[in-house]
């Protein structure tokens, strides 16, 4: 074949490529974008969902459901039920530790009252984390920074959809009521009061604005009861926005100093109560001193945040950064601090490591891990979408910006198309199957082991309640899906988990057979 033969065929499939590649441009708008996103993040999220009907009690549920439990077998009333939980609830304000939201939703765990509905929980902790983070998200994107709005949900979509495919701990943040309520749950409320406190920030009207900030200072204060990660975090994060008011909008300070106050004074109430001093003598764990916690968490902010962009994470970004090249080049706002932005994001993210740093001396708490792993995604999308606005807007002649913008309105969409392809391979044939948390969702449900586990438990559940039976001894279970990485019952009836289960259903003993 001759060169010239040659070119004439490399350039009709470049033309070829080419024409395509425009058709698919015009015809994905970005509203069409968006409802492909969601489609997409539905069919990553069903998986789990379906999952989650086999899901069953475990560690520390039957801990903080004991005495709401009993009321319940005793009474069959919800509301002694609820009445059990909040005396519950001040005897641990009192005896163990301060967090008066948490500990109250902890007691109230839907397996106290019908045991085989525990599906429930991952549909709960799912529908609120990943309908905040979109809210919150798409908010920002929208009123902060000027983006259009079918772009900005594209956006949202695909970083809930990336964030749950690399869970830190999918178990602690999908399917254990005790932990996803403790720390999923009140991070979601969090991320509903910044989005209603920014609302009322924003809000034309000053009916409006009442009501997101009076909305918002009562979701403060059940932050300020929760997880003291998130506690800080809000404290923080209400402090810069405070800060805002008073340099751009001092009309507005009192629509973020209502939900600041009731939020830190549930925070106060959560840090000072007498059974935090109590539980601190009985630990013996130790941590570092204030100014140590707080330079060690600048620098493990660092190891994570390699930790915890993968392959997967970087295609995604890739995926979304023509769109918001897009969407920040036609935003009227003022990106004039990407500096100061970048390290707003990092500190909101070191000051969640600190907590753990201070009071047990570590990191990585997987049910911890979970939410600052979001955050670090939403803080990433948000700092990019920001610089990339920076630049959009400088003017002409810088050659590395100029180059980089030209590349990214010429890629466009093909380039979001072939980055989503790609996060599609990567995504559907790795070769471990536990690696994202869809496949191993599917993997788990095709191969028999989570219909197996959820017999065995359910054959568990009716020896604990049959009340012939006084000392409980049973096999260790013979399958069990890899998303449910919870420990069994030890050998040793002694063991803390075995003797929360003994005392929960009221045994002499409960203890697995040694199969040795």
């Amino acid at each position: 074949m001759s060169y010239r033969k040659h070119d004439r065929i490399l350039e009709k499939i470049n033309k070829m490529v080419s024409e395509k590649a425009a058709a698919f441009g015009e015809c994905m708008t970005s509203r069409r974008m968006a409802v492909c996103a969601a489609c997409l993040l539905i069919i990553s999220l069903m998986p789990l969902l379906l999952l989650g009907k086999y899901n069953v009690m475990c560690i520390d549920d039957y801990d903080y459901g004991r005495q709401v439990h009993d009321t319940w077998l005793a009474t069959g009333s919800y509301l002694q039920s609820v009445q059990t939980a909040w005396r519950q609830n001040m005897e641990f304000y009192q005896n163990w530790q301060g967090t008066y939201i948490s500990c109250f939703l902890m007691a109230l765990c839907p397996m106290n009252f019908h045991y085989e509905i525990a599906w429930v929980v991952p549909l709960l902790m799912i529908g609120m984390f990943a309908t905040s983070t979109f809210v919150l998200c798409r908010h920002i994107l929208t009123k902060w920074l000027g983006a259009e709005g079918a772009a900005s949900s594209f956006v949202a979509l695909l970083l809930v959809f990336m964030f749950y495919q690399v869970l830190e701990a999918p178990f602690e943040g999908i399917y254990w009521y005790n932990g996803s309520t403790h720390y999923i749950l009140m991070q979601s409320i969090l991320f509903f009061m910044l989005r209603l406190t920014s609302g009322a920030l924003w809000a034309k009207s000053r009916m409006r604005g009442m009501i997101c900030s009076v909305a918002a200072a009562v979701l403060a204060v059940i932050v300020g009861g929760g997880n003291l990660i998130t506690g800080l975090q809000a404290e923080v994060l209400m402090a810069f926005l405070l800060l805002y008011a008073i340099v751009k909008n001092r009309r507005k300070i009192w629509a973020v100093c209502l939900p600041l106050v009731t939020g830190s004074v549930g925070f106060l109430c959560n840090i000072i109560a007498p059974g935090n001093l109590v539980r601190s003598t009985l630990d013996p764990s130790t941590g570092y001193s204030p100014v140590l916690s707080v330079l060690l968490s600048f620098y493990y902010t660092m190891v994570f945040i390699i930790r915890w962009t993968p392959v997967f994470v970087i295609l995604v970004w890739l995926t979304v950064l023509p769109v918001l090249w897009k969407i920040m080049k036609a935003s009227d706002k003022n990106f004039a601090h990407p500096l100061w932005v970048t390290a707003g994001v990092y500190c909101v993210l070191s000051a969640m490591f600190t907590p753990t740093l201070y009071a047990v001396g570590m990191v990585g708490l997987a049910r911890v891990d979970n939410i600052i792993q979001m955050v670090y995604y939403l803080g990433l999308f948000m700092t990019t979408a920001y610089w990339l606005g920076y630049f959009s807007h400088r003017k002409r002649g810088e050659k590395a910006a100029d180059a980089f913008g030209t590349f990214l309105e010429r890629a466009g969409k093909q380039m979001t198309a072939v980055c989503l392809l790609l996060v599609l391979i990567v995504w559907v044939f790795t070769a471990d199957k536990n690696t994202y948390t869809a496949v191993s969702a599917m993997r788990s449900l095709f191969n028999g082991d989570a219909q197996t586990f959820y017999t065995e438990a359910m054959e568990r559940y009716e020896i604990y309640m049959d009340e012939d039976i006084a000392g409980v001894e049973f096999a260790p279970y013979s399958a069990k899906p890899a998303l449910f990485a919870f420990e069994d019952l030890s050998t040793n009836p002694e063991n803390w988990l075995n003797l929360a289960v003994t005392r929960y259903y009221h045994k002499e003993y409960v203890k697995v057979k040694d199969m040795k």
